[in-house]
């Protein structure tokens, strides 16, 4: 196989890949969120079975039935009337609690839009197209408890709160107290600079009989209709869906359309998370990694209208009178920043971050943004970043490359001789392929090493395009005079223009040695073909595409500038074929 052909058959590859990534996001996108949702009994699922929780002393047998819990409808307050809301704002944050429920949470620091006057991201809602909330409750059956719908009452004073200047934390108390003399304080904190907020009960029993109780946390949603949709959106590809990590499984996922058809997930974890993931933005509770509990999944529907939720039981507590305990998780809800993630230093909740289904691209891209992040703290602006990653892999891979174009332009000097051996031996392919190959053999040329660095630039380049789907780092990110949004397209084409210049030019340098006409004219497709597909790419995947092209180009000008020079000093060309 020579080289031009090998080339042929890669671009293709990289075309048919791209086209089969549309069309696969196509079977596999979630449901669209409906129009409106009719409240399901939120009610917590029957505890029966749930074994002793290993870890947890002194936890007691898990109750036979939970008690149910009132339902919440999405776009109402899940509280009675006279216990309003309690709104916390921080530097990050504006957040909604209601007791046992996180109903509403605004990321200040990401606008909906690049315009001005944008709007923050809204991450959790409870309402009826949006409905993405936090929750967390008891279950008991030792006298009562607080769930996440009722029980828990605001223990202070004003409702509106705010991070006040030069404060590192603010912390948010309400208060459950049971006929049976059991108090369960619950404290949100808020940190400054931080997306997580700690959720700490403390239980007292100050009752005259034992209490037995089972803390849950959930995440319930209905699937986002997605804000950008067209052909290789990134945010199609992105998952969407619940996932959760054990010490034991690792990390796993599940995505919307799936909940019933893979079937149910009771699994016993001792630490591990639970998240429900979208593009950019995610919310994860992460219980303390000793805390024993219960994964677990459920689609509600009601009216038809689906609901999904991701559930922790567990750890649980058994106080005799006079006894107290606490339990404490963490709750993340906010973009997936990787250094931010990585601080938590929680087992594989960088895997959050999802680059690709296919871990060898999720491997390569972590390594491909760890090395794009440094390149940013070095230039302060991601395209350059981007630029300057080019410039670090055509380094990298610069003996491929040489010997890339050092090929083909040997190969351009025998271009003479193989049109011989193609009018020799006419419409006999056979015979015309074995004399190409001896000729090959005779003057040391490698056909196919010009297609080595073909193949890890695809591979480069698929990986960088999950990057860039995945990374919020790089949302609404400039680079400059045009491009606004390195992660949206190109607004005037100009990068997919610029790039089918750039193939073109390199396809007038490249010899169509042993090319059949049909080949040849798809090889002169092939440009327009790129420029399509790349007009609907982000535009950062299209300038890593024509820096890397534009480097080539240059290279393989001088390249084969340089070995004609050398050829005629040297009195080159002048080899007749026997």
């Amino acid at each position: 196989m020579n080289q031009t052909r090998a080339f042929l058959i890669l671009a293709w590859l990289m075309v048919a890949t791209l086209l089969w990534m549309e069309w696969g996001k196509e079977k596999s996108a979630p449901p669209a969120a409906p129009p409106t949702v009719v409240a399901p009994a939120n009610s917590v699922p029957s505890a029966a079975g749930l074994a002793t929780p290993p870890g947890v002393p002194g936890a007691p047998a898990a109750p036979s039935a939970a008690p149910p819990v009132p339902g919440a409808t999405p776009g109402a307050s899940a509280v009675p009337a006279n216990d309003a809301p309690v709104v916390v704002s921080t530097d990050v944050f504006r957040v909604i609690l209601h007791g046992g429920e996180i109903s509403e949470a605004d990321l200040l620091r990401y606008p909906v839009g690049t315009e001005p006057n944008s709007p923050p991201m809204r991450l959790l809602a409870n309402d009826s197209t949006l409905y993405f909330v936090a929750q967390s409750g008891w279950v008991s059956q030792s006298g009562g408890a607080p769930t996440h719908a009722s029980g828990f009452r605001y223990a202070g004073d004003s409702r509106e709160l705010k991070l006040a200047d030069g404060a590192k934390d603010i912390a948010v108390p309400f208060v459950w107290t049971g006929a049976n003399g059991v108090t369960i304080t619950r404290t949100y904190t808020f940190r400054r600079g931080d997306y997580v907020i700690k959720v700490r009960d403390d239980v007292a029993n100050a009752g005259a009989a034992p209490w037995q109780g089972y803390i849950y946390r959930q995440l319930s949603r209905v699937p986002r209709e997605l804000a950008r949709k067209g052909p290789f959106s990134p945010e199609q590809y992105s998952f969407q869906g619940a996932a959760w990590y054990s010490p034991t499984d690792k990390y796993e996922k599940r995505k919307f359309d799936k909940f019933s058809a893979d079937g149910n997930l009771n699994k016993q974890v001792t630490g591990g998370w639970i998240a429900m993931l979208q593009h950019h933005f995610f919310a994860a509770w992460i219980p303390g990694e000793k805390d024993a509990g219960q994964f677990s999944l459920e689609q509600l529907n009601a009216g038809g209208a689906p609901q999904y939720l991701i559930r922790d039981l567990g750890p649980g507590v058994n106080l005799a009178p006079g006894q107290n305990a606490s339990t404490e998780a963490r709750l993340w809800v906010g973009p997936k920043l990787v250094k931010a993630i990585e601080a938590q230093k929680v087992q594989g909740l960088d895997r959050a971050v999802d680059f690709s289904s296919y871990s060898i691209f999720a491997t390569l891209a972590n390594g491909l943004f760890w090395l794009l992040d440094k390149l940013h703290g070095l230039f302060g602006n991601w395209g350059w970043a981007i630029i300057g990653l080019v410039v670090l892999l055509k380094l990298a891979l610069y003996p491929l490359s040489a010997a890339q174009y050092k090929s083909q332009a040997k190969m351009r000097k025998f271009q003479p001789r193989v049109a011989q051996l193609k009018e020799r031996y006419g419409d006999d392919k056979q015979k015309f392929q074995m004399a190409l190959m001896e000729l090959y053999k005779k003057e040391k040329i490698n056909p196919v090493g010009g297609c080595l660095p073909v193949l890890p630039s695809i591979i480069i380049f698929m990986t960088l395009y999950w990057m860039l789907a995945e990374s919020v780092e790089l949302r609404h990110a400039p680079w400059t005079l045009w491009i606004h949004d390195l992660t949206s397209r190109d607004p005037f084409f100009v990068l997919p223009l610029c790039n089918i210049a750039i193939m073109w030019a390199t396809q007038k340098l490249t010899p169509m040695t042993g090319m059949d006409p049909t080949q040849q004219k798809m090889m002169q497709f092939m440009p327009l073909v790129f420029g399509v597909i790349l007009a609907f790419l982000p535009a950062g995947l299209v300038l890593y595409q024509v820096a890397n092209g534009g480097l080539g180009l240059l290279q393989q000008w001088i390249t084969t500038k340089r070995y004609a020079e050398e050829n005629a000093a040297g009195g080159g060309g002048k080899d007749k074929d026997k």
